[in-house]
């Protein structure tokens, strides 16, 4: 079995260079750096991490804490994350908190315990908990997708890597009511989510940019579940008047307004017109084909990632936000007609 002192021969280096490059310890010239690896290869080299761990105190592993399992916007966030991490030398923990407060502390202590180096956490709805636990053990955290700014100070207090919403959201609204809808309801996520309330704000500001009047009874919330976004569009549909037009703020209660809309032999957008948040694979499948804000999923994923490593090389830098831009993805179901191939 190769060692260290083989790869160091090979590629005509100091051992010290070799632990450099791998563990990334230090800058490496970049011709040296591949020489080392191509020597890696070459000899078959498997580092010893339990031994490093117990050397350098890290286990280069990550927890992510994500409903993977029950969201696919999660499911394309955990390829990001893989993929990052991998490139990194980074494994990965998964478990899914299953967006229950009680159950999340739960399965981050677990993660914690297993001596990862850090986190990646999609807190609930109720965060209290969770965060108290990674404050008072120091945990190296990023939030993804979800932010819980410090109620003090109004600043974050954990790293914090999430989509744009407010203003796809208002542009949903805005270009509704260009196309003639007065009554534009929306079928808003879970309370207590950061997402949620700041896709209100977006339906909000998108009615006021078009001087529409803002109807309470044109909010429902769907709990971010699909059985939710089916129950919400039945609540908006049995109104005195109507909305003509849906705004749904996920894509899971996107599949139950549409499931609610066929039950009742209602068309999109004959019947009614409708505009999601999340862009899904097979979004484009439907017919008509769904008119979606698309958010950079795997890219959260990855940056995610990133700023932890950053986080972890300085420990004591300030926490901060960053937001990544969503992408309009024009479709059919809002009304308008199809584009061809040279529009």
């Amino acid at each position: 079995m190769a060692t260290m002192a083989d790869v160091a021969r090979s590629a005509g280096v100091s051992v010290a260079t070799v632990s450099h490059v791998l563990n990334g310890t230090r800058p490496v010239l970049p011709q040296t750096r591949q020489a080392v690896l191509d020597a890696v290869d070459e000899l078959g080299y498997t580092p010893n991490t339990l031994a490093r761990s117990l050397v350098t105190s890290r286990t280069r592993s990550i927890g992510l804490a994500v409903s993977a399992i029950s969201n696919p916007y999660f499911t394309e966030i955990l390829q990001g994350v893989e993929a990052t991490a991998l490139e990194q030398g980074y494994s990965l923990l998964i478990a899914d908190p299953h967006d229950d407060p009680e159950h999340e502390r739960k399965v981050v202590q677990l993660l914690h315990e297993r001596r990862v180096d850090g986190l990646i956490v999609a807190p609930s709805s109720s965060p209290r908990e969770l965060l108290s636990y990674l404050h008072r053990h120091k945990v190296p955290t990023v939030l993804l997708d979800r932010v819980v700014d410090d109620p003090a100070s109004g600043t974050p207090r954990f790293d914090q890597i999430c989509a744009e919403s407010t203003e796809p959201v208002a542009g949903l609204v805005t270009h509704l009511a260009e196309l003639g809808h007065r009554r534009i309801a929306l079928i808003a996520g879970r309370r207590g989510l950061s997402t949620t309330a700041e896709r209100i704000t977006g339906y909000r500001h998108g009615l006021a940019a078009a001087g529409l009047p803002h109807d309470e009874r044109l909010v429902v919330h769907g709990d971010s579940e699909s059985a939710g976004g089916a129950e919400a569009t039945a609540a908006l549909l049995s109104l005195a008047a109507p909305p003509t037009a849906l705004v749904t703020a996920n894509n899971a209660m996107t599949i139950g307004a549409l499931r609610a809309l066929r039950e009742r032999g209602l068309s999109v957008p004959g019947d009614i017109a409708l505009c999601c948040f999340d862009d899904f694979l097979w979004a484009d499948l439907f017919s008509p084909r769904l008119t979606a804000i698309a958010q950079p999923s795997k890219d959260l994923g990855a940056q995610a990632v990133r700023v932890l490593l950053e986080r972890l090389a300085a420990p004591d830098r300030p926490s901060r936000t960053v937001r990544l831009p969503c992408t309009l993805v024009h479709r059919t179901s809002c009304g308008c007609p199809e584009k061809g191939p040279d529009s």
